[in-house]
């Protein structure tokens, strides 16, 4: 049986909401447009469960060059409009979510203004309005443990006590660092052999996740 939490962590985009598979396309799309012809896998593979910020400095190192300096607008615009008509909840989320006792709260690579919104347009925002953090919190992103230690923080919470559900090779890695029990989704974009590891639990339907944290009938 898995030990009692004081506090359950959830990554949010590719774990709350369905909105890797998205991105990664608008990503692909966008850095071919730039000039770098890469390739949805290897869009998962470099940039997926990283902060913005990390991500344009690959591209700017890649491209060796700066970029417009309308690249954030326009990459945005790209986002709001395919996840306002295309986003949901990851299958099985909310229903996981109302067997899970054990206070919560967000942990994301991503701004609040799109942690905000995702979760307000997928219906979560109710489970965490409150108890959401961005690695714009911190200094450094995914994979260090800087943002999941700041959580548990700012939530009382100590850390050996902690569970975080993730879905990306370098959210693992960071609850790994933060000294959290990582609890890893590969029912997303990223497969079960880039997040499986000693001492992670690695899962691919939400339904299973109450019952693998020790709560609700699974």
């Amino acid at each position: 049986m898995p030990k009692p939490y004081d506090l359950v962590v959830f990554d949010c985009d590719g774990v709350l909401v369905d909105s890797e598979r998205l991105a990664v396309r608008i990503e692909a799309q966008a850095l071919t447009a730039l000039g770098w012809a890469i390739e949805e896998h290897e869009v998962i593979e470099r940039f997926v469960g990283r902060s913005h910020a990390d991500m344009t400095r690959d591209i700017v190192a890649h491209l060796g060059r700066e970029l417009p300096d309308n690249w954030d607008a326009e990459l945005d615009v790209l986002y709001r409009a395919t996840f306002e008509a295309e986003l949901e909840p990851v299958p099985g989320i909310a229903a996981a979510l109302g067997h899970i006792t054990t206070p919560t709260c967000v942990a994301s690579s991503s701004g609040h203004d799109h942690l905000r919104f995702a979760l307000g347009h997928t219906g979560l925002l109710d489970h965490f309005d409150g108890r959401i953090f961005s690695a714009s919190e911190v200094e450094h992103g995914k994979p260090a443990p800087d943002l999941f230690l700041h959580a548990a923080r700012r939530m009382g919470a100590d850390p050996a006590r902690c569970a975080v559900v993730e879905d990306s090779a370098p959210g693992v890695a960071a609850a790994v660092a933060a000294g959290m029990d990582a609890y890893a989704f590969a029912g997303g974009v990223t497969p079960a052999a880039k997040l499986a590891g000693p001492g992670i639990t690695v899962f691919t339907d939400m339904a299973e996740l109450p019952h693998l944290l020790g709560q609700g009938d699974g």
